[in-house]
């Protein structure tokens, strides 16, 4: 079975390629067998697949779909779009992230409601890309947490439209930096300027981990 290869500068490319191939080969692996341990196997092959080819997907174009709208991006003024909304951004008992949709997906604020519930700070996490703050649970070879969300930004990015995710699970470490379950309700909005340009990525979580394990 092939595996993901690792990430290397200047090789962005041929790893998504590579990443691409290998999660088709694993998909046709899982309608050929079924024999469980095999199974089991290539799910976590599958879910590696996937994190990779987000993350390498994440860094190259972020939620920006064409070189041209990367271009347009470099002139809008954000600084101004954001006086418009900030107050209640920052006011809301929601937890709220606002994303930069160009490359790498970097964080531009979060809400103090969102930090509580994530257990980071503000001063922290600015400027860092969100995947480098949220990765997925090492100890969990299922977690599909980052190819999740980058999907549903993806989507926000290409349609413009908002976009409700299913109830995911996404572990997150806790401040002494061991992972803790958590599941969450994600909605994905793009904000806009006045010509219809993406300048952000509002993300927006409700914490349902109580209701999930109460139902299991």
């Amino acid at each position: 079975m092939r595996r993901c290869c690792r990430t290397t500068r200047g090789r962005n490319g041929m790893q998504q390629f590579v990443c691409e191939q290998n999660i088709v080969h694993f998909e046709r692996l899982l309608n050929e067998t079924s024999d469980p341990t095999v199974q089991n196997t290539v799910r976590a092959l599958l879910a590696s697949a996937k994190r990779q080819l987000a993350l390498l997907n994440s860094a190259a174009s972020g939620a920006v779909s064409t070189p041209l709208d990367q271009r347009r991006r470099q002139h809008i003024d954000g600084a101004t779009i954001r006086r418009q909304f900030q107050p209640e951004f920052d006011s809301s008992p929601h937890p709220y992230m606002l994303l930069d949709p160009g490359p790498g997906l970097s964080i531009v604020d979060i809400n103090d409601a969102y930090a509580a519930a994530t257990f980071i700070s503000r001063v922290d996490v600015v400027g860092r890309s969100l995947f480098e703050i949220f990765p997925d649970n090492p100890d969990d070879p299922l977690a599909d947490g980052v190819s999740n969300l980058y999907g549903s930004l993806r989507i926000v990015g290409e349609t413009g439209q908002a976009h409700a995710m299913a109830i995911q699970r996404y572990d997150i470490r806790d401040p002494a930096g061991t992972f803790v379950e958590r599941h969450w309700q994600p909605i994905n909005s793009p904000i806009h300027d006045t010509a219809g340009h993406l300048v952000f990525l509002l993300h927006h979580v409700e914490d349902v981990t109580t209701e999930v394990t109460a139902r299991r």
